[in-house]
């Protein structure tokens, strides 16, 4: 029986060969997505999860900057002997939250989740449509995820408890 992803050789990992019809990856934003995103929230001063990843790099260690771009694997990852995937980034993001620091956060959730946050108020979630990624080995658009990518939004705890306390009428103390 084969293991999980995470676990295998990075030869046997679909997440390192690519999709099976043409061994492409799907991990970078278009640049018209990210452009967007950056004149509403930017500009990003850093990204955890780059390509090309620099060697001896690790995003769910190292300290991020003021405003960041995440766009995390899609799968799980082997890291420091132990299986990681979304859950993994998505503490990260909420740590560097507690720190004052804005995160943006794409993933791939089912459509429906998506109405359901919408319709329940959930502001600072958006939906980004299912984005066709473009290929890290010549920049080729893909055919998309076959799900639509949430945007979640993470303020700094200050400007969300501000924002917060101007929409209750009162003021927020830091």
């Amino acid at each position: 029986m084969l293991g999980h992803q995470s676990q295998l050789h990075p030869s046997d990992n679909k997440f390192h060969v690519g999709n099976g019809e043409d061994g492409k990856h799907y991990w970078l934003t278009p640049a018209e997505l990210y452009a967007q995103l950056d004149a509403e929230f930017g500009p990003f001063d850093f990204d955890p999860c780059p390509y090309p990843v620099q060697p001896g790099f690790d995003g769910l260690t190292c300290e991020w900057g003021q405003r960041n771009y995440v766009n995390p694997p899609f799968g799980s990852i082997m890291h420091d002997g132990k299986k990681k995937g979304p859950t993994a980034w998505m503490r990260k993001a909420i740590l560097e939250q507690s720190k004052g620091k804005l995160s943006v956060v794409v993933y791939p959730v089912d459509k429906w989740v998506l109405m359901m946050l919408k319709a329940t108020g959930a502001a600072n979630v958006r939906n980004l449509g299912d984005v066709r990624w473009h290929a890290i080995e010549d920049g080729s658009q893909g055919k998309g995820t076959g799900r639509h990518i949430a945007a979640f939004v993470l303020w700094p705890n200050i400007v969300l408890g501000r924002l917060l306390a101007a929409l209750q009428g009162g003021t927020a103390t830091d």
